[in-house]
Parts: C-alpha cells; sequence; structure tokens
C-alpha cells in the first residue's frame, strides 16, 4: 500500500463530533506484551461552556487522505483531565475492558489449585468465567501442566504469571483474550497482518516528509544461548537436568513440577533470548499498517547488519494540526539465525 501526504484521522463513537471538531493532537500506543493499548486525545475546550462529559467508548482511524485510512480498534474512555490556560482536555482511553466496579470478580484474590491440565484448557477457563472469548495460539495449547497452585493471587495476575512462566502472550483485546507466543504474524484481535517493508530514501535528512532515523542495540556476545530446568522425577527420588538450546546456558533454579513443564519452560526461556539479542529502535514516517506482533522488512536500503525481518513489540503513532503523522517503532530480532555473527 503506497503512503499519502495528507495525514488524515477519524475519531468515531461517543462524542465524536465535539472530539473531531475540537481534536489538538492524538497519541496511539499499540504494545505487544502484558500492556493494554492505549488512546490519548488532546481537545480545545476555548468557548465551551462548563465541562463537557466525555465518556464511553471511541474508536481511532488513522492514514492519508490520497490513500487508505485504517481502524485502531475500539477503546473504553478512563480518564479525563482538564487544564487551564490553555483550556485543554487530555482523554485517555484503554483497549483494555475492565470496568472498576469488577462486576465478575476478576481481580478478587483466590487460592485454588490446578492440574492436570493444558495450558490452553486452564487459560479457557480462567478468561471465559468472565466474559471473555478465548483465543489461543494451537502450538501452545496443549502444553502440560501437571499441577500449579494459585495461592491469594487475582485470575488477571495468575494468567500473567502463566504467560510469564511460559514466554507466552496474554493480553486482553476488547472483548477478546488472547494466548499467543511473541513475534506471530497474528495481532492480538487475530487479525492477520501483512509484512511492512521500510525503505530509506537516497536524501534521507531531519526535516524531510520522509525521514528515518534508527538505533540498533546488541546486548552482550555472551549472552547465554541455552537454558537449564530441572524437575523432580517421583518415581526415582531424585531431581533432574533437562537442557535446551546450545552452550552457554542459563540456569533456572525453581523445580518444576515435570519433565513436560521444564522443557517447556526452557524452551520458552530461549525463544526469549533468542529474540531479545537484538532490538531495533526506529523514528519514521507514520504508517497504519505498522502494529504490535506484525513484522517489519528492513530492505536493502538499510545497512547490511540492519536487513531483514524485524518482531514489532511496540508501536507508537502521533499526529497533531502542527506536525505530520510518525511512528516510532520497537523490535526484536525474528529469526534466531539471523543473530549469529560467529
Amino acid at each position: 500500500m503506497a503512503l499519502g501526504f495528507t495525514p488524515a484521522v477519524n475519531i468515531y463513537g461517543a462524542n465524536a463530533a465535539l472530539l473531531n471538531q475540537r481534536l489538538i493532537s492524538w497519541e496511539h500506543i499499540d504494545a505487544a506484551g502484558f500492556e493494554s493499548d492505549q488512546l490519548t486525545l488532546t481537545i480545545d475546550l476555548e468557548g465551551l461552556e462548563g465541562l463537557p462529559s466525555l465518556g464511553g467508548k471511541i474508536g481511532l482511524q488513522v492514514g492519508y487522505r490520497e490513500t487508505a485510512m485504517v481502524d485502531k480498534g475500539l477503546f473504553k474512555v478512563t480518564r479525563l483531565t482538564p487544564t487551564l490556560f490553555p483550556f485543554r482536555l487530555t482523554l485517555v482511553a484503554t483497549a483494555a475492558p475492565f470496568s472498576k466496579d469488577d462486576e465478575t470478580g476478576f481481580k478478587q484474590r483466590r487460592t485454588v489449585s490446578h492440574g492436570p491440565t493444558t495450558l490452553g484448557g486452564l487459560f479457557r477457563k480462567l478468561v471465559e468465567s468472565h466474559g471473555f472469548s478465548p483465543r489461543v495460539a494451537p502450538e501452545i495449547s496443549l502444553i502440560r501442566i501437571e499441577h500449579i497452585d494459585q495461592s491469594s493471587e487475582t485470575d488477571m495476575g495468575f494468567v500473567t504469571r502463566l504467560a510469564k512462566k511460559y514466554n507466552v502472550v496474554a493480553k486482553p483485546y476488547g472483548e477478546v483474550y488472547v494466548l499467543a507466543r511473541p513475534g506471530q504474524t497474528k495481532s492480538l484481535s487475530g487479525q492477520i497482518l501483512p509484512d511492512v517493508t521500510l525503505s530509506v530514501t537516497h536524501n534521507n535528512r531531519p526535516g524531510d516528509h520522509a525521514f528515518i532515523s534508527a538505533t540498533l542495540e546488541e546486548s552482550a556476545r555472551e549472552q547465554a544461548k541455552g537454558c537449564k530446568t530441572c524437575f523432580w522425577d517421583a518415581a526415582a527420588g531424585v531431581l533432574r537436568w533437562v537442557e535446551t538450546g546450545v552452550a552457554p546456558f542459563k540456569t533456572l533454579r525453581q523445580k518444576q513440577p515435570s519433565e513436560a513443564d521444564a522443557i517447556a519452560v526452557a524452551e520458552g526461556e530461549v525463544r526469549k533470548m533468542l529474540r531479545q539479542r537484538y532490538k531495533v529502535k526506529i523514528t519514521c514516517p507514520g504508517d497504519p499498517r505498522l502494529a504490535a506482533e506484525g513484522l517489519l522488512l528492513l530492505d536493502e536500503s538499510w545497512p547490511d547488519f540492519m536487513r531483514g525481518r524485524w518482531s514489532i513489540d511496540k508501536v507508537t503513532a502521533s499526529g497533531s494540526r502542527e506536525n505530520s503523522y510518525r511512528c516510532l517503532i520497537d523490535a526484536s530480532c525474528l529469526d534466531p539465525k539471523a543473530d549469529s555473527k560467529d
């Protein structure tokens, strides 16, 4: 999809006419992992009588007038902050559908034991009871869990701990709750995302419409490439260790309840280490196709050490009446094979 030159943004839903008419600036944060997506609007209140009542759900469409606009979904208004001189209002809305009343008790602490079960089965049980529609990536759905305790934890906190243990993503998106691996070509809403190719112009200079800046971060070369985990072999009465990946190994000393658990945790840790070895931060012209969990392709116009496919961790898009539409991209190495310079 070609990009235009005239940025366009449209707010729909509750109080759309007022928001569009008085919009000064906007920022949309689309993040992978456990962070809720967030939309922030700055509204001009000069000339209005009193403070308007702005609530409910609002949606964001962004793009360019010459081409297409992309719908970024619905957000629930969670915070209003008025300021004087100038008389403005900052409106914050999030994609997470939690309410302060917590009708289903998703934030209530519980103590209960689970298992034997699967990661997908336990996740579905936890989120369906609170009215969410669960979506689980097939390759992680059948990970075996022999036994795990939820000890004075909220269901939300327990789901987050499960995801961190197996190095997967657990995130609410509207009425959907997703469990998937980082870097998959699927957004957290379940929408298939295209690869986005980013090119550097020959005359890449600050102030130019197409200007791109980027920094590459590489962790220490001594970083572990494998993982050791342990489990208790009840039949033999001994503690056994398993190795995943190649040396040097990172050792996780927390004992797992079974060999299957130990292997699953170790494999997740290896994937995490490989992905986090290289990270890139890019500031570029706004592109509505960019989304967390999507794939970014840096083509031949980039230096050779930066070329290739990257997994997008976070996109911060912003715009205003005075400035053009820009994106800040945080991305991680996608292909573990690409990180070897030995």
